[in-house]
């Protein structure tokens, strides 16, 4: 395949840094808006053919050098067979983990509830771009067990959850190892249907100071990690959060990192292994301000892409619902057309 994106991720020579944004498929595209209204999330995510067209929508209406699966996080607690509904108001949780007896033992596995999944991903392979490949992705143990633990789908601090690590640290390495698994067996399904990279989403990494973050999570981070990169396939690591943490992150444990917004992307480079590298990390909420000012910021980028080349351009966090369709695609645009090297 001629990609940009996996020719940087294979530390090739490219004229530019590749684009694309976590969360494109949805909430910013009015093509998306309009099949939202005709149909659910979770039929959106369960009809191959309606998951192929979302997947693919932002190739045209963004003009990103990627793909990524349009899917949930929370598939793996679906997957394991506790009661989950994806609503329009967000994923709902029948019977939270906080709510049930401990000890917990083993939740019964069922990893035929995510063959929809690779249905898709055959529809999006057969239907893409020659020149775009297909980021998969799954959500990393801590993240997942926060909201099994809190049982929110909507936004929340996730004080119980935070608590249950702190007090629950036998149930919780119980529950990390099951979480593990099935995600090691989600993640190798996923590329053995053709998914070209791979990322894992640790997205409240932050929750928990460091210490704890890493004695609790970095071993499972490692399994699925080593797991997918045995197969030959990019390993992209996204810690929303972990702040100084980062610094622990080494190429043993992932191909690129994913910074988040609260740290400069400079600061990031000198905190990590230079063999890893980097993915980010401009701030979303930028959509919502007008377009000279989003240049403004986009400039400061030029002199570390000119010297890093083992970079991809994206947010570092994804769209916010209402961001305005039009300046994500001036970012994308903006991208393609800078002297870079």
């Amino acid at each position: 395949m001629n990609s940009i994106l996996l020719d940087t991720l294979q530390g090739k020579s490219t004229s530019r840094p590749p684009v694309w944004f976590m969360r494109q498929a949805g909430r910013v595209l009015p093509n998306y808006l309009a099949l939202k209204e005709k149909h659910s999330f979770w039929e959106m995510m369960q009809d191959k053919e309606l998951a192929a067209k979302v997947t693919l929508l932002p190739i045209d209406d963004l003009g990103v050098d990627a793909a990524i699966l349009f899917s949930d996080i929370l598939v793996i607690p679906y997957a394991m067979g506790m009661g989950l509904d994806f609503t329009d108001k967000g994923p709902v949780f029948e019977t939270p983990i906080r709510n049930m007896n401990l000890p917990l033992g083993k939740f019964v596995q069922q990893p035929e509830k995510l063959e929809y999944i690779y249905d898709a991903i055959d529809e999006i392979i057969k239907t893409r771009p020659a020149d775009i490949p297909l980021i998969g992705f799954c959500g990393a143990p801590m993240t997942v067990l926060t909201f099994m633990i809190e049982g929110l789908g909507s936004k929340s601090n996730f004080g119980e959850a935070v608590k249950f690590f702190f007090k629950e640290k036998a149930e919780t390495k119980k529950l990390i190892e099951q979480v593990t698994e099935l995600s090691i067996h989600y993640a190798l399904k996923q590329i053995e249907h053709g998914v070209e990279v791979f990322q894992l989403f640790d997205t409240n990494s932050g929750l928990i100071p460091n210490d704890l973050y890493f004695e609790l999570f970095s071993e499972s981070i490692k399994k699925i990690s080593d797991a997918v990169r045995a197969t030959g396939t990019p390993f992209i690591f996204f810690p929303k959060g972990l702040g100084t943490g980062i610094s622990e992150i080494t190429y043993d444990l992932c191909d690129y990192l994913s910074v988040d917004w609260q740290t400069p992307i400079e600061k990031a480079r000198k905190m990590i292994d230079p063999k890893v590298g980097l993915q980010g990390n401009l701030d979303p909420r930028i959509v919502f301000t007008d377009k000279e000012t989003i240049k403004k910021e986009l400039n400061k980028y030029l002199d570390f892409g000119r010297k890093n080349r083992n970079w991809i351009f994206n947010f570092g966090h994804g769209f916010l619902p209402e961001s305005p369709y039009e300046n994500a695609k001036i970012i994308a645009e903006w991208v393609k057309k800078q002297e870079w090297r």
